[in-house]
Formats: C-alpha cells, sequence, structure tokens
C-alpha cells in the first residue's frame, strides 16, 4: 500500500459533511497532509499507528480515570467500582455526549497477575448490561439482562494464558488482555425512588482479586501521579505524542496485551518498521519525516473511514454503525469507533445513530422547528427501550426550562390520533398542550442521537437495516 495525494482527497460533498464535525467529535484542525508520494515505510507506520490507536488510547484512558486516591465522581484507582448516582445536567463537562437512560458502575482492573472475581446483584427484572473491553477496545463479555438474565451471578475473569481452576459457583469470563475496563449500565427512571433502589443495586456490586475472595476487602487507595495530564481531552493527548513515544508505548503495552491469533500477517508487516510482540520499540527507525508527519495523516485516514467505508450507515441524516464492539482485523474501523465512541457497545445491545446534520449544507438550529415522526407501529424495535437525546454543538446536554435532556416513552409523550408519536423538536416552548412531546433545543447549532437499547433482530431491525430512521425534519 502507497500513500499518495489521490488517497486522501475528498469529494466536495465529502467536505460538506466532514464540516459537521467543527466543534464536535471529529474537528477538522486543519487540511490534510498533502503528500505528493509516500514511502512504503511510512504506509507500515501509518497502518500500526492505526492498529495500535485503541489500545494506546485504552491506557491513556485508564491513567486519567485511575490517577486518584480515592473513588469520587467519573473517577477511582484501579479495581475500584465508580458508581454514577444521578444522571449528570447542562453542567457536565467530564465526557462527551453524556446520558439519561442508564447509571454506569465502572471500573478498570488489570487480571495479568490473578483472576478478579466479579459478583452482580440480583437485578430482577431491571434492564442492565456489563460489558467487559479487552485493552484493544473488543467486548470480550457482556453479562446482561440480554445474555444472562436477572440472576444473581459470580463471575472469574480471567487474564491471558491463566490455567487454573474456576472456583465452584463462578462462571469463567476469558480476557484476551491485562487490562480489563468493566462499563456496566443499569436502566434508571430517574426519579427519587428509583435513583434508591439502583443505589442499592450498585453497591451490592462486589469486584476483587480470586486471593481475596471469601474475606473482607477493601480496595487499596490509589497512587496520584502528578505528571499524568488530568486537564487535556485523552484523544488530543494521544494525537500530540511523537511518533516514536507513541510506538514505544505501544510495544510496552502490547507484552501484558498480546495482540490476536489474526494479526499476525498485519504484525509480519509492522516488523519492517520495527513494531513486534513481546519486544521493546527502537525510536531510531522513525528517523525523518516518517515521525513528523504519521499521527496526523493517519488520523485524517479515520476521519476519511467515516465519510467514506461500506461500515458506516448514512440514512435521513442520521448515521451510525452496526460494526462496534467486535472488529476482527477491521483496524481502520477499530481505531474510529475509538475515536468517536470509546467504549461503544456490540450491535446487539446497543445502536446509537447520530444525526449532526440534516442534510450535507444545512445545520440544525434552534431557530427553527423540527418534528420527528414514527408512524404507527414504526417506533424504534427494540427489546430494552429507546431514547432521542438533545445536545449542543460540543456534545453535552442542553439547559433548558423544564430539564428535559432526552425523549422516550418513559417521559410519557402523547401519540398522535392515528397511533403514530411526533417528537417536537425546538428552542421555544410549544405550549402546554404540546409539551409532553418537546425535547428543548437551543438558540443555536445542536446534535440529536438516538438510543437504541437491545434492538431487535427481528424484522424489522436497525442491525440489518429493514428499520429505517426517519429524518428529523423542518416544520
Amino acid at each position: 500500500m502507497i500513500l499518495n495525494r489521490r488517497s486522501l482527497i475528498l469529494s466536495g460533498t465529502g467536505l460538506a459533511a466532514m464540516s459537521a464535525f467543527s466543534g464536535g467529535a471529529l474537528a477538522l484542525d486543519g487540511p490534510l497532509v498533502d503528500l505528493t508520494q509516500g514511502t512504503e515505510d511510512f504506509a507500515i507506520a501509518s497502518d500500526a499507528y492505526v492498529y495500535g490507536y485503541p489500545l494506546v488510547t485504552m491506557e491513556m484512558t485508564r491513567r486519567v480515570i485511575t490517577n486518584v486516591a480515592q473513588a469520587k465522581g467519573t473517577r477511582a484507582p484501579m479495581g475500584t467500582l465508580i458508581k454514577l448516582r444521578a444522571y449528570p445536567d447542562a453542567s457536565f463537562r467530564d465526557v462527551t455526549a453524556p446520558n439519561a437512560d442508564t447509571l454506569y458502575t465502572t471500573a478498570f482492573f488489570d487480571v495479568g497477575g490473578e483472576p478478579w472475581v466479579l459478583e452482580q446483584p440480583d437485578m430482577g427484572d431491571r434492564y442492565f448490561l456489563l460489558p467487559m473491553l479487552s485493552g484493544w477496545t473488543d467486548v470480550f463479555a457482556v453479562p446482561g439482562t440480554r445474555t444472562t438474565g436477572g440472576a444473581k451471578q459470580v463471575f472469574l475473569v480471567t487474564g491471558p494464558g491463566w490455567a487454573g481452576t474456576v472456583p465452584e459457583g463462578m462462571t469463567q469470563l476469558t480476557s484476551p488482555t491485562a487490562m480489563v475496563w468493566l462499563l456496566g449500565r443499569i436502566y434508571c427512571t430517574g426519579t427519587k425512588e428509583d435513583y434508591a433502589a439502583v443505589h442499592a443495586l450498585q453497591d451490592a456490586f462486589k469486584l476483587q482479586p480470586l486471593s481475596t475472595w471469601g474475606k473482607d476487602w477493601t480496595p487499596p487507595a490509589g497512587e496520584v501521579d502528578p505528571a499524568i495530564d488530568m486537564k487535556t481531552p485523552v484523544r488530543d493527548q494521544v494525537n500530540a505524542l511523537p511518533a516514536k513515544d507513541y510506538f514505544t508505548l505501544l510495544a510496552e503495552l502490547m507484552k501484558r496485551n498480546p495482540p490476536a491469533v489474526a494479526d499476525a500477517p498485519a504484525l509480519a508487516r509492522f516488523a519492517h518498521i520495527g513494531l513486534m510482540a513481546g519486544k521493546d520499540f527502537d525510536p531510531s527507525i522513525l528517523d525523518g519525516p516518517i515521525s513528523a508527519e504519521v499521527a496526523k495523516v493517519s488520523f485524517d485516514r479515520m476521519k476519511l473511514h467515516f465519510l467514506d467505508s461500506d461500515d458506516m450507515k448514512r440514512v435521513n441524516g442520521w448515521n451510525y454503525t452496526v460494526k462496534a464492539g467486535s472488529y476482527g482485523t477491521d483496524y481502520l474501523q477499530r481505531a474510529l469507533i475509538t475515536a468517536i465512541g470509546l467504549g461503544a457497545n456490540l450491535p446487539q445491545d446497543a445502536v446509537y445513530p447520530t444525526s449532526l446534520k440534516p442534510d450535507v449544507v444545512e445545520s440544525y438550529d434552534g431557530r427553527n422547528k423540527y418534528v420527528l415522526r414514527f408512524a404507527k407501529g414504526a417506533l424504534p424495535p427494540v427489546k430494552g427501550f429507546w431514547s432521542l437525546t438533545m445536545y449542543d454543538e460540543q456534545m453535552f446536554f442542553v439547559a433548558n426550562p423544564i430539564d428535559r435532556y432526552s425523549m422516550s416513552l418513559r417521559t410519557n409523550p402523547v401519540h398522535d390520533a392515528d397511533g403514530g408519536l411526533t417528537i417536537l423538536i425546538q428552542h421555544d416552548n410549544p405550549g402546554k398542550d404540546k409539551e409532553a412531546n418537546w425535547l428543548p433545543a437551543p438558540e443555536g447549532k445542536f446534535h440529536l442521537m438516538l438510543r437504541l437499547y437491545w434492538p431487535s433482530e427481528d424484522k424489522p431491525s436497525i442491525i440489518d437495516g429493514t428499520w429505517t430512521i426517519p429524518p428529523a425534519a423542518r416544520a
């Protein structure tokens, strides 16, 4: 593969669509690097950069999230459960695209030395899912309502090469890497009573090393490293790494987070630039222009993949993918999802159609009025639940007089006379008689996200494209 200028050209339509990302999750910081002709070494280095982007991003994320002495807010030391107790409001800025549907119970832990035990309480009929991600961002296990039901269970999460005996009463979940990120989500209506019920469930979870199981165990306090940047967004930190530092870190991480067997052909190519599993990286190999440009070009390739790939679906102004959580050897897709939606679920658990613009020319603007109408019998086909969330241009909640950040059946909208459902998307209150169907928008530009949890795989289905998302159209 030779990278050249032709392979990096954007079509006119692509440029218009890319402008939707200005100020958002995929902000375009400047023109694409204009390469008249790349070298084979550069192409290999770029492919290796894309290949390693998820692992490096996961490590940088882990460092920031766990670099605290005690659990507080969205952060906690390694092996300590983070329990988010309430939905964020419009002042929340810790992560982009927050949700107001599920409360998170999460943790980073390391199974390279010994297995860890996760005890899940009896969840009854409450919807929940406990996806566990490897260091490469693949979901290797997802206990929950869809897969294992709500009964109390105890899981043994084991690391690469572990060959011990699984204790009686435990179900083994095998992580391909030492690094594990638990991203549990529990459905909550957001009322005072339901908050209390979910808090009790969160407090009943246990996470601890196997060697401590059966004993009273308290996670040790974390050690704070002042050298870790706790303010700059992780993606910006990763993208700013010099190529030599990036590949040095990647090589070190691959020692305890081994590549998959299917990665062997790619690794054979990467060995040409000195990147090999289980070995240190020699930074002198990347002297010259390769080191200076590889990060920029590689990230631009991820952006282009968003615009020009069968992995990304575009329907009626909505963009989404049903290829997330498990990627095989589709390294560019894996890197893209890392950049725009780190921690993505399997499509069987959730699909997240996002509309940044109604079309390639016009932006959503709160000064206009829009309607999203689901015909009778054509609501999002899910076995869990669905919601429509309003965000500003930076993908944060929008302050509004009725404190409504999302619309779903639990917000009790009024159905149309024919049985359909119309959601009113605008800045001004449409009046008391229509307020139940109002999703408040800011005065200026905004973005929308439709969440489908446990989407139906029976037709019609978003997974196979037999269900189509209607447009959010100008009223």
